[in-house]
């Protein structure tokens, strides 16, 4: 038996580790329940995901997405096609395409998170300062931790 083997037969699973296994999976259930309920691919769903944080091009699209051009092209196409996404000329290269995110693709992806915003947001504001700076700790060190393996 190697030593990996024997620690993780040993190792305790807390409470704590308990929970964040618990909602490590669960965070990997919101998107794909988020884009079934907007008829959206989940492709489609990262896009606008990404759009809502500024314009992207094309291409960058393409590689945040781990998808080929073409896919892209294929992404933005069905985005703009329900008004959810439009292609403009880049600000400072009118030769290049940005995709921006519209009102309506901010709100698809807004309204449908908006429950789950607020009843996070009314959960951190039960906690104390302190508490704030332990969880703040302990999330923090654990994607640390989840970056090792990404």
């Amino acid at each position: 038996m190697s030593e990996d083997s024997r620690w993780t037969d040993a190792w305790e699973q807390t409470s704590s580790l308990l929970a964040l296994r618990e909602l490590t999976r669960l965070s990997e259930q919101v998107a794909p329940a988020v884009a079934n309920r907007a008829g959206l691919t989940h492709n489609e769903l990262r896009t606008l995901e990404h759009l809502v944080e500024g314009p992207m091009g094309p291409g960058e699209l393409s590689r945040v997405l781990g998808v080929s051009s073409a896919a892209s092209s294929g992404i933005i196409d069905r985005l703009e096609a329900r008004g959810h996404a439009r292609r403009v000329s880049h600000a400072s290269d009118g030769r290049r395409t940005s995709v921006t995110i519209s009102d309506s693709g901010r709100a698809e992806v807004v309204g449908h998170l908006m429950p789950m915003f607020r009843q996070l947001a009314e959960l951190d504001a039960g906690l104390t300062g302190a508490e704030r700076e332990v969880v703040t700790r302990y999330l923090r060190g654990a994607s640390a931790a989840m970056r090792r393996v990404t």
